[in-house]
């Protein structure tokens, strides 16, 4: 599986997750990014960051992420 591939699989996994919101509401306050997924930007990888900062990334199969571009 390409690294592609990978990212691919993992945003259809997060588009199919559902989340009353309290999720990303503790994750946030604890300081941590949340990722997701939008129409907007089809098969990519959104990080947003506490402070409202957010990214296009990617993720490699050793679970580093990469920044693609500010968004």
């Amino acid at each position: 599986m390409t690294d592609e591939e990978f990212s691919e699989k993992i945003a259809r996994l997060l588009e199919n997750d559902i989340d009353d919101g309290e999720t990303v509401k503790a994750h946030l306050a604890a300081g941590r990014p949340i990722y997701y997924c939008e129409d907007a930007y089809p098969s990519e990888i959104i990080r947003e960051w506490p402070d409202g900062r957010r990214e296009l990334v990617t993720i490699t199969r050793d679970d580093t992420v990469i920044v693609v571009r500010p968004l």
